[in-house]
């Protein structure tokens, strides 16, 4: 797994892609929170959805790699806390573990599983929502293409990525012992509220720090323009190819 460097910023993922906590009501209506349950939301992020769970009475902990995203989360009274999902430490603390749109930054999934299945209780429930096979497939083709011209790096958003078929995310969950009660595909273009330049340099910013700092402007500006004809109608609207998976599982 490549080294994990924080390039989030509370402020910045407000102003281009709140939509993303937003679009959150499927999943978390699939984990129907109930008072009293202790839940752990993984990849919490500034805790805009976190929020949802504590209204519903659950005793909530989160938990995200971002020091700046954490801080975002206890400026709303939210217990978070600054921790790498792939080296998760809690035991059987937790009724449910919650993530929405968080487990495909997480590149090493079979870590992340166990890590999530030695903190939920027996029968615990595991419920997330995240990106699948096909995500942002136009964006990653207009990136890897612009960054192999300009620096001749290839297969340039490498693996900072992780999007499986429900399939390959089912075999996993399984092998850690966990029981898929339900998986699907959830096909989702998503209007975004700023432009293609805004997501990119949001939502795309670990691969735009793959390149020297001198090219990263450059490189935003030609993928946004590469992905006009097919991500941006004639009104000047952008809609990002997003393509989600939504999954519970049951351990044990």
């Amino acid at each position: 797994m490549p080294e994990r460097t924080d390039h989030w910023s509370a402020d910045r993922y407000e102003a281009n892609a709140r939509f993303v906590s937003d679009l959150g009501a499927g999943v978390l209506e699939w984990l129907a929170p109930q008072a009293g349950e202790h839940i752990l939301d993984l990849g919490c992020g500034d805790g805009a959805l976190t929020e949802r769970l504590v209204a519903a009475g659950a005793e909530v902990v989160g938990s995200d790699f971002s020091a700046d995203m954490v801080a975002g989360a206890v400026a709303r009274g939210i217990d978070a806390r600054v921790m790498d999902g792939h080296a998760l430490d809690f035991d059987q603390q937790f009724d449910a573990v919650f993530s929405n749109a968080a487990l495909h930054w997480m590149t090493d999934p079979d870590a992340v599983i166990a890590g999530v299945a030695r903190s939920l209780r027996p029968n615990g429930r595991f419920v997330a929502e995240f990106g699948g096979h096909g995500n942002v497939a136009a964006i990653r083709v207009a990136l890897s293409s612009v960054i192999e011209r300009l620096t001749g790096q290839v297969n340039a958003p490498g693996d900072i990525w992780y999007f499986p078929s429900c399939a390959e995310h089912s075999a996993r969950l399984e092998r850690a012992g966990f029981t898929v009660d339900r998986i699907a595909p959830i096909p989702r273009p998503t209007p975004i509220p700023s432009d293609m330049a805004g997501w990119l340099e949001t939502l795309a910013a670990p691969v735009l720090a793959s390149v020297p700092e001198a090219l990263r402007a450059q490189v935003r500006d030609e993928a946004a323009a590469l992905l006009h004809p097919a991500l941006c109608d004639s009104d000047g609207n952008w809609t990002a190819d997003y393509m989600r998976i939504r999954f519970e599982a049951r351990l044990g």
